[in-house]
């Protein structure tokens, strides 16, 4: 077996490779040329984040059946070109948890010790200790915005200092937590209380730029705030003015928007800013382990058929892709959707399969990497989704019925939720068409990809109108607009689709129509 590797991996993993007798190609930042060259024949390849593996890479790859990513994200690679071939994508998840707790409390200590400003002060002949005295961490209240793994590993070192923790995550429950150590907050709370802020949060259109000048501004003038987790959490400019203007203490900013970071960058210019360039995963220990986990893994597909932190096939028998995946992508959008209707943790999902989508296990698991994946910071795969959700606290259970139903294939779900119960049931027409057919009890003909409006309402005349009239005084076309009714209820449900992301405000005014129980705005 050839195995290709296009970017730096230590010497021990290569070792393995070599010893388990596959013929390593080790070729780092390879030409464009070259690199069409190079993946013709190779069974295996294997990369970091330097390389990106583009549709076209895929397509020259002609006998690959594994790219494996040593390390968590997986953005420089097109998973969607590599399921269509069969081929397996694989990573390791948990590889920087460790390092990413530890960097995030060197942050703390060296922002709370002016640690950085007293060395560039030495290194210009300065001694102004006078002007740097710092802060204990003993007492403080330190607020954690995402309870996941790497949340969950800053709060047990944070513990250790004698901090005080508040805590926050939409998705956990509290009960998972000792009220003892941490005390589960909403995020106004913990953002008007604590003395530090650190977020471990994934980025997506829920936590982007979530931090901005008004949520900065709520916080103490004395308090500091860490990001060692997304770039784009928290807006950039923003923190700038609020550094500059005295709004809040300090920042310790290890990730950004737009890497690497632009010389002329307003951060670099701000008062009170400790930057380091994506360090958090950066140890010689983390590069060690993902790098020997991803060759064991690729080790372990060739010659065991076994599949480790595969991210886009769930089962074993890869021969039955082709046939499934559109039953995944199905799932996992109804599993985003459940996630955005949810407004708590969720406390039980139930996944039950009908007709030709058999595999209920598989198709549950890619309903749970939805439902998850904007949950939490770390990356959902096939392998690791029922973990999480027991993690979190989450009853999880699936099923295959026989019984007969007016589809050839449905996938039916349920989410509860604070002791609501949320039905959403789909269908696949032909080879790959997915539609959501049924949402809580209405049925209803939705194609689900893009940005829509979800809407419960009561069934009187005229609420069609009102909502058009509010999106069109704001100039938001409307592309779809799909209206579900039922007998014998006094509420309908509607879906608006429309082209782009619309205003908090513009959803308040809808919200005030008499008629309107509840609007929330979904992107799938």
């Amino acid at each position: 077996m050839k195995i290709l590797i296009t970017d730096a991996l230590s010497e021990m993993g290569l070792n393995i490779l070599r010893e388990a007798e596959f013929e390593v190609i080790y070729k780092i930042n390879p030409l464009t040329d070259e690199l069409t060259s190079l993946v013709s024949d190779v069974d295996g390849w294997i990369v970091r984040s330097g390389t990106k593996i583009s549709k076209k890479n895929i397509e020259d790859a002609k006998k690959l059946q594994i790219i494996g990513r040593a390390g968590v994200g997986t953005d420089n690679i097109d998973i969607d070109a590599a399921t269509s071939r069969g081929i397996v994508v694989m990573n390791v998840p948990d590889g920087n948890t460790i390092s990413a707790a530890e960097h995030t409390m060197a942050m703390i200590l060296a922002l709370s010790r002016n640690i950085s400003i007293g060395h560039m002060g030495l290194m210009k002949g300065e001694w102004n200790r006078n002007a740097l005295v710092g802060n204990e961490l003993q007492r403080k209240k330190l607020g954690v915005i995402g309870l996941g793994k790497i949340g969950r590993e800053v709060i047990k070192r944070a513990l250790s200092y004698d901090m005080k923790i508040l805590g926050y995550d939409p998705y956990v429950s509290k009960d998972q937590f000792d009220e003892n150590e941490v005390t589960v907050v909403d995020l106004d709370t913990l953002t008007k209380e604590s003395d530090y802020v650190t977020l471990h949060l994934p980025i997506n259109d829920s936590t982007r730029n979530l931090f901005d000048y008004n949520r900065l501004s709520m916080m103490k003038k004395t308090s500091r705030i860490i990001n060692v987790a997304r770039g784009g959490i928290i807006n950039e400019n923003d923190l700038s003015n609020a550094l500059n203007n005295d709004i809040i203490s300090g920042a310790a900013i290890d990730v950004f928007s737009k890497e690497p970071l632009d010389s002329e960058s307003e951060l670099i210019k701000s008062k009170n800013i400790l930057l380091t360039p994506h360090l958090g995963a950066s140890t010689f220990e983390a590069k060690e382990g993902v790098t020997l986990s991803v060759c064991n893994q690729m080790i372990e597909f060739f010659d065991n058929g076994k599949l480790i932190n595969a991210l886009n096939i769930p089962i074993a028998d890869t021969s039955l892709i082709n046939k499934l995946v559109s039953y995944y992508k199905l799932s996992e959008v109804i599993g985003s959707a459940q996630a955005q209707l949810t407004s708590g943790p969720v406390e039980n999902v139930e996944v039950t399969c009908f007709g030709s989508a058999e595999d209920s296990k598989s198709i549950s698991l890619a309903f749970l990497k939805g439902l998850l994946s904007k949950m939490t910071d770390n990356r959902i795969n096939f392998i690791n989704a029922g973990a999480i959700a027991k993690e979190r606290g989450i009853k999880f259970s699936h099923m295959y019925s026989n019984d007969d139903t007016p589809y050839l294939n449905i996938i039916a779900t349920q989410v509860l939720s604070g002791g609501e119960s949320i039905t959403i049931s789909g269908s696949v027409y032909g080879e790959n068409h997915i539609r959501i057919i049924n949402i809580m009890g209405f049925e209803i003909d939705l194609r689900p990809n893009g940005i829509m409006l979800f809407i419960k309402n009561k069934d009187v005349p005229g609420v069609v109108g009102k909502v058009g009239t509010i999106l069109g005084n704001n100039k938001v076309n409307i592309s779809d607009y799909l209206l579900s009714k039922m007998k014998n209820k006094d509420y309908a449900y509607s879906v608006i689709k429309i082209d782009d992301n619309i205003d908090a405000k513009i959803i308040d005014k809808i919200n005030t129509l008499s008629e309107i129980l509840e609007v929330k705005q979904l992107q799938l």
